[in-house]
C-alpha cells in the first residue's frame, strides 16, 4: 500500500465535488454553475455535443460569455458537468436485487437508459478513470453487487468494466437507431425491414454464403434482443468462473489455464492434465464447428423444401 499523495484537484473535477471556491465577483444570485451547467444540458439533449458552447449557454441564459468564466473557466470543465449530471445515480435496485447477477443487470438497464436519454454523452472523449461523484456511485454500486462473491477486489472491478463496456456498446448502436428513427420519422420495424431488403438484394450466396444463410433465416428481422443475449454469455462465463473459484480452481486472469510454477512443471501427471485440457478444448472447437456445418445443412434444406412463390 502507498501513501495518497496529495494533489491540487482540477477545477472540473473540484466543481464537480462541491470543493471548488466560488467567484468572488459577479451575478451571484442570478448565475451558478447548476444553472449553466442545466442549460448546456438542454443545448446537447437538442442539437449534440458539438453545438455546446460557452457563447451558446451564456446567449441561452441571457448573459455574457465572461459572466459563465467566473463559475466555470474551461470547456472541457462545463463538458465534465454536464456528463456528471446526465450520467446521474444508479438507483436502488442496483443494490437491493437478489444476487449479483440481478443486481449487475439492473446496473446495465440503467447506464443504456441514460445513453438513450442522453446520447451526447457517447460523444465525450474517455481520458481516464471517472473523478466524479456520480461516475464513482456507479463504479460502487457495481462492486457492490460482486461484495458476496470470492472474486478479488481486481477481478471485480473487471467484472464491472465488463458489464459497463456491454452498455456502452449497446448504447452507441440503439442511440445511432434512434436518431436514424427520428430523422427519416419512421420505427424500427420500418429499418429492420428495409436493412433485410438491402441486405437481400446485395449478399448473394456465392460470394457470402454464411452471410447470406443468416439473412434467409431472418437475422435482421428477428425480434430478439442480441445485446441482452451477449450480456448473458458474459455473465454465464462470469458465473462459471466463480463456480471454479469456490471450488479452489482460480485461473489466471488471462486464460483458463493454470500456469505450472517451477516445483510442477516437470510433473508428469500435472503435464498430462494439461494435455487433456488442451485435448478436450480442440474437441469443444470442433463440436462447434460441426454444430454450425448441420444448421446451415439445416437452412439450405429447409430453403430448397419451401414452396415457389
Amino acid at each position: 500500500m502507498t501513501d495518497a499523495m496529495d494533489i491540487e484537484l482540477p477545477r472540473g473535477v473540484a466543481l464537480a465535488w462541491g470543493v471548488a471556491a466560488n467567484p468572488q465577483r459577479g451575478p451571484k444570485r442570478e448565475m451558478s454553475v447548476e444553472l449553466i451547467v442545466d442549460a448546456a444540458v438542454e443545448i446537447a439533449d437538442a442539437d449534440g455535443l458539438g453545438a455546446v458552447s460557452m457563447a451558446a449557454v451564456a446567449a441561452r441564459l441571457g448573459y455574457t460569455p465572461m459572466s459563465l468564466y467566473r463559475y466555470v473557466s474551461a470547456k472541457e470543465d462545463l463538458v465534465l458537468l454536464m456528463q456528471e449530471e446526465a450520467t446521474g445515480l444508479p438507483s436502488d435496485a442496483t443494490r437491493t436485487a437478489e444476487g449479483w447477477r440481478d443486481r449487475l443487470q439492473a446496473l446495465y438497464r440503467e447506464q443504456v437508459q441514460r445513453y438513450l436519454e442522453h446520447p451526447w454523452v457517447l460523444d465525450v472523449p474517455i481520458n481516464g478513470s471517472p473523478t466524479t461523484p456520480n461516475s464513482a456511485a456507479w463504479m460502487d454500486a457495481g462492486l457492490h453487487a460482486l461484495a458476496d462473491t470470492p472474486l478479488t477486489h481486481a477481478e471485480r472491478l473487471s467484472v464491472m468494466l465488463l458489464v459497463t463496456g456491454h452498455a456502452r456498446w449497446t448504447g452507441m448502436v440503439l442511440a445511432g437507431y434512434a436518431r436514424v428513427e427520428r430523422d427519416r420519422k419512421v420505427d424500427d420495424v420500418e429499418i429492420a425491414r428495409s436493412e433485410d431488403a438491402l441486405f437481400r438484394q446485395l449478399i448473394t450466396a456465392d460470394a457470402y454464403p454464411d452471410l447470406r444463410a443468416a439473412i434467409e433465416a431472418g437475422v435482421f428481422l428477428d425480434d430478439a434482443d442480441p445485446f441482452a443475449f451477449n450480456l448473458g454469455l458474459s455473465l454465464d462465463g462470469v458465473a462459471g468462473y466463480i463456480s471454479a473459484v469456490e471450488d479452489g480452481q482460480r485461473t489466471e486472469r488471462a486464460g483458463w489455464t493454470v500456469r505450472a510454477d517451477e516445483d510442477i512443471s516437470d510433473d508428469k501427471r500435472f503435464r498430462e492434465a494439461q494435455k487433456a485440457v488442451r485435448e478436450a478444448e480442440k474437441t469443444l472447437r470442433d463440436a462447434h464447428r460441426a454444430v454450425r456445418q448441420a444448421a446451415r445443412e439445416a437452412r439450405e434444406r429447409r430453403a430448397r423444401q419451401r414452396p415457389e412463390g
